[in-house]
């Protein structure tokens, strides 16, 4: 059983700003603003959604298949990375004279931030075809090109794979006609709880009409959960207190990767939507979206820390 992750592979630059942007911005004069910060550290994370994704996944023992773009001017670490992690790197394409996509984040010291964001090879995502993988038996199309997002999801239904569609920080480029199509195409939809209610103004459909139209509806509430809505009726997942919490950076993608493990394990929703729950709570614990590293038996003894049964 494999599955197959289409979505954006990314660096995230990480500075820390000593001071605080309300100091350094005149609000009377931001017509002319012109101002620079020094940054004395800065570190520089494996990111992108289909990374973070199958980064959890492949922590559950689940064969993680990522599809994405590189740029060839800085690829080489990824796919170092990939190596490291005994990841397939066969759905990788990596495109010549491009840099890879990657945010350029800047944090002040009240956890303000100003994010610069160059797409890079991502936006040539279209160029890898979601149905040309053999063996694979549940997709995702996680946030990525929007061309790749539209066209991976048309690919998955006309191949008969089931997937989640994942639009998440991709949602902007939507129109509501263009987003109901994806949805009556999805086998799941995933969003967290801002997410749904932009889906429902683009759409027209509320989550419960969005819910009939597929097999589940996944919605994620922080500090508070998470529901999936599906033909059984609506299960109320808790959330599970993480130890400390560092950084939320790539918490959803963390949850998605033992969404997409439970279904892939028929585990039933109500130890799916657990699972994802406690692979965002370990995430959250860690700098950086794949710097967590449980064993599965931390994993196993932490679910039943958390919710008293054994996983299955």
């Amino acid at each position: 059983m494999s599955t197959l992750i289409c979505g954006s592979l990314a660096y995230d630059n990480i500075m820390t700003f000593e001071g605080r942007f309300r100091e350094q911005i005149l609000p009377e004069q931001v017509h002319i603003l012109n101002v620079s910060f020094l940054v004395p550290t800065m570190r520089r994370e494996f990111g992108g959604c289909a990374g973070n994704i199958g980064y959890s996944l492949n922590l559950l023992g689940g064969d993680a298949r990522i599809m994405g773009t590189l740029g060839a001017i800085d690829a080489q670490p990824y796919l170092d990375r990939f190596d490291a992690l005994g990841l397939s790197k066969d759905s990788v394409l990596v495109l010549k004279d491009t840099y890879s996509a990657q945010a350029m984040i800047t944090t002040d010291l009240e956890n303000n931030q100003i994010t610069a964001f160059h797409p890079g090879a991502m936006m040539q995502s279209h160029l890898n075809r979601a149905d040309e993988p053999k063996g694979v038996t549940l997709g995702i199309v996680a946030p990525d090109g929007f061309d790749g997002m539209v066209q991976h999801c048309e690919q998955f239904a006309a191949a008969g794979v089931p997937f989640i569609f994942d639009p998440g920080q991709g949602l902007p480029l939507f129109d509501g006609e263009t987003l109901r199509r994806m949805i009556e195409l999805a086998t799941y939809v995933t969003v967290n709880d801002y997410e749904a209610k932009l889906v429902s103004n683009k759409t027209g459909w509320s989550e419960q009409e969005i819910a009939s139209r597929v097999d589940a509806l996944i919605v994620t509430r922080g500090e508070h959960g998470a529901q999936i809505h599906h033909a059984g009726g609506v299960e109320e997942i808790p959330a599970v207190t993480a130890q400390q919490v560092l950084d939320p950076t790539g918490c959803g993608d963390a949850f998605r990767g033992g969404l997409l493990y439970g279904i892939e394990n028929s585990l039933g929703w109500a130890t799916t939507g657990r699972l994802a729950s406690l692979m965002g709570a370990l995430k959250i614990e860690h700098q950086g979206p794949q710097n967590y590293a449980p064993t599965r038996a931390d994993i196993e003894a932490r679910f039943k820390q958390a919710f008293g049964y054994d996983l299955p």
